[in-house]
């Protein structure tokens, strides 16, 4: 073991993982990192202070989170050039993943601040293994905007997204996303749904877009989610329909809307949607 790489450094901002549930995933070394640094950023610091006493560790704590990064994120860079060491957590996983810490990073890199990470437990790679997906190419997508028409647009450019993706997502929009993931992707495509990671009530339901929409329209979300998506099926030329409006259709049948089928099979023919459409209407007029 290199003991210079364990070694607490003034100046430096250390990463640290967390648990996501269970409290005995966390690291040796994360421990020993934050009973050493100067000071300790959380995004929550009633949750971190639970979290240090459980270990019985000690340090001041100063609160780094969305709504006050920007001022904060100055204050913690100049103690760490000052000389001071810090740890940056979040309240579960990996900081700097759907987290404001992706700007205290960015901050630190242009001050000429030297980061580290401390690895451990993401949600995100946790479920994706769990997911009985394909975990071979994948993409993550993080939480989805609130905005109904970035929303819409959002996933319509995934929509013929070969790898898997991995999403966020709150308990109380989970309804609303499973709904959109369903008119965007189609009924058929499958979908892992993970809550409660390593915890005792800990549930992975492998289902499909239509099944999870079903599903949560008959029992209340329950948790934060990971959702897991099948990519888009690749297809060649030599598995296609030849006739355009049978190729829209195969997608149809999939459960994409219209637009969306069309969409596809453009793509996949190599033609724009507008000259796709003209041949089925002609076609059909003849």
């Amino acid at each position: 073991m290199d003991t210079e790489k364990n070694k607490v450094m003034g100046g430096t901002l250390y990463l640290v993982a967390t648990p996501i549930g269970n409290l005995a995933d966390i690291t040796r070394r994360a421990l020993k990192v934050l009973s050493e640094v100067d000071f300790v950023a959380a995004e929550d610091t009633r949750n971190t202070g639970l979290l240090l006493s459980r270990f019985n560790i000690s340090k001041p704590l100063v609160s780094y989170f969305e709504h006050n990064k920007r001022e904060r994120g100055e204050y913690i860079v100049s103690r760490l050039l000052q000389g001071e060491s810090c740890a940056l957590v979040t309240d579960a996983g990996m900081p700097a993943i759907s987290d404001p810490g992706e700007d205290l990073v960015a901050l630190c890199a242009l001050r000429g601040v030297p980061v580290t990470a401390v690895p451990g437990c993401c949600a995100a790679v946790t479920a994706l293994v769990l997911s009985g997906l394909s975990t071979g190419r994948f993409v993550f997508e993080g939480f989805l905007t609130t905005s109904k028409s970035d929303r819409y647009h959002r996933l319509e450019e995934l929509a013929d997204e070969p790898r898997t993706m991995i999403f966020y997502e709150a308990p109380h929009k989970l309804r609303k996303t499973l709904a959109d993931m369903e008119s965007a992707f189609g009924r058929t495509r499958k979908i892992t749904l993970c809550r409660e990671l390593t915890k005792l009530n800990e549930e992975i339901i492998r289902t499909t877009l239509e099944d999870a929409v079903q599903m949560y329209a008959e029992k209340d979300p329950r948790g934060e989610y990971v959702l897991i998506l099948e990519g888009a099926p690749t297809i060649s030329k030599a598995d296609y329909p030849a006739d355009p409006a049978e190729h829209v259709q195969m997608y149809i049948n999939m459960g994409m809307r219209n637009m969306d089928a069309i969409k596809a099979a453009a793509k996949e023919r190599g033609v724009a949607k507008a000259e796709l459409y003209k041949a089925i209407v002609e076609a059909k007029e003849k």
